[in-house]
């Protein structure tokens, strides 16, 4: 099974937390915040979005920075994705 984005969606991979800072201190889990870093899997088409052109600006494998408190979370086959829509990337990085 795979997921495949409509409009303008996006589907992430969140990236893994560091463990440990540079200075060698182990951050324990429970006090880790879930990174805002993901790579991106899946692109949606664009095309005409609530009565607007949307062209898709990012693609597979870019790793993007996206908004805190965006998207929607997915378990499939014990790993768990996050939709969002493309305005809810705010980076890529490079």
């Amino acid at each position: 099974m795979k997921l495949v984005p409509l409009g303008d969606r996006v589907v992430l991979k969140q990236l893994a937390a560091e463990e440990t800072t540079k200075s060698g201190i182990v951050i324990p889990g429970q006090s880790q915040e879930k990174p805002q870093q993901a790579e991106i899997v899946a692109v949606g088409p664009g095309g005409m979005v609530d009565g607007k052109e949307v062209k898709m600006e990012v693609k597979v494998g870019d790793q993007v920075i996206y908004s805190k408190y965006s998207g929607t979370e997915v378990k499939l086959e014990d790993t768990e994705y996050i939709i969002v829509r493309q305005s809810d990337i705010l980076a890529v990085v490079e």
